[in-house]
Parts: structure tokens; C-alpha cells; sequence
């Protein structure tokens, strides 16, 4: 049977995601949902999701204290290819760096920076916080059904900037183009939160967990 693992690395409530990607599973019969902070279970597991809320120093330094689980992840997604997706915080540390209160390396994946946001209207608040339109800059298999105008939802005041533009596969607008969705060969991020996206967080998710990179 396809193990689908959400990593539990005491990065925040891990409650809602677990209950949308239990449904696609049972939906798309993709096989069980685990969520575990155990590097074995990581190693072994056919599909990952680093889940992330708060500050990305917080979340990157909470990873790599948790023994051998940030090891484990490299290995399964940089050298087996496992299909992986990071959301929020999760997507924001497959960049470079961070530069949240201090610079913090992150896992370099997608390279690029993370910045604050700084929309153009001052009257924008920060956070960026609730429903916006994706923008699809792309295709990609995970966006499949997604279109232009679809609504998802955000939390953050950091968003990504990318090095190569051909890692962007989606953006909204704060007064400004702000990173919703990056990409690269096994590995999807979201900076929204999918599994409060209602229909389109939800079809992702099916998406992701019959993706075949």
C-alpha cells in the first residue's frame, strides 16, 4: 500500500491537513496517511509533506534538531525522488535562505529567497492573511483541474522570490506578484494552505497524492 507521510517535527497543529489528505486518500484510493516524526517511517514513505506554521527560523532549526529526520527527508527526496510537497512554512524552506528576523539557511531546493512582503498599496496589511485569486503562470500535473481566478488561502508575511523563474508556478496579487505555488521535478510547494482551500486546496491535494514525477 502507498504511505503518503506528513512530517511531525512540533512545527505547528498538523490536525487539519491530516483530515484533508486522510479524505483525497480515501477518495482517489491513494493509500494510507501516517503522520509521524520518525526518520525510518520518512525513508521508507512513497510520498512526503512538510507541513510548517510560524517564523522559518523556528521551523528550520525545530527540522534539523529532530535527530536524523531533516537526513532522512534529503535522502528520500534528492536521491530516491520521492514526490514531495511543503506547505506554508513547509514550501518557504525549500528556498536558499530566509531572512525572517535573521538570516537562516534553508533546504535549497528551489533556489531563491524569502523576503517580506511589500505590497505596492500601503493600505495592504500584513500578513497577507485570507482568500486571494492563483494566478497559473504554468502547467504542471498537481495543477491539474486548477485554473486562473481559483481561490486559496494564505497566512504569511514572508513569501518566496525565486531564482529561476521556470520554479513559479503560480502567484497572486497583494499589490504586487506574491510566490502561491513553486516547483521542480519531484518537489511541489503551496504558501497557501490547501487543505483550507476548500474545492481547489482539495483537488491539489488528489492531485499530489496520484502525482507520478
Amino acid at each position: 500500500m502507498t504511505t503518503t507521510v506528513l512530517i511531525d517535527y512540533d512545527s505547528g497543529n498538523l490536525h487539519s491537513a491530516q483530515k484533508a489528505f486522510e479524505r483525497m486518500a480515501r477518495e482517489t484510493d491513494a493509500g494510507q496517511i501516517v503522520v509521524t516524526g520518525d526518520p525510518d517511517a520518512v525513508a521508507k514513505a512513497d510520498r512526503i509533506v512538510l507541513p510548517g506554521d510560524g517564523a522559518f527560523p523556528h521551523c528550520r532549526n525545530s527540522l534539523f534538531e529532530h535527530g536524523a529526520l531533516a537526513e532522512a527527508l534529503t535522502q528520500a527526496v534528492e536521491q530516491r525522488g520521492v514526490p514531495f510537497m511543503g506547505i506554508c512554512v513547509g514550501m518557504q524552506m525549500l528556498a536558499s535562505t530566509g531572512f525572517e528576523y535573521e538570516s537562516v539557511q534553508g533546504l535549497g531546493w528551489i533556489p531563491g529567497e524569502i523576503r517580506r512582503i511589500t505590497p505596492a498599496d500601503p493600505a495592504l496589511k500584513i500578513p497577507h492573511m485570507g482568500w486571494n485569486d492563483l494566478v497559473i503562470d504554468q502547467p504542471h500535473p498537481v495543477l491539474a483541474g486548477l485554473a486562473t481566478g481559483d481561490h486559496a488561502y494564505f497566512v504569511h508575511s514572508y513569501a518566496m522570490q525565486v531564482t529561476d523563474p521556470a520554479h513559479l508556478l503560480a502567484h497572486v496579487d497583494y499589490a504586487g506578484d506574491v510566490t502561491a505555488i513553486v516547483g521542480r521535478d519531484n518537489i511541489v510547494g503551496t504558501q497557501f494552505h490547501p487543505e483550507k482551500s476548500q474545492d481547489a486546496g482539495l483537488r491539489l491535494i488528489a492531485n499530489f497524492l496520484n502525482w507520478k514525477p
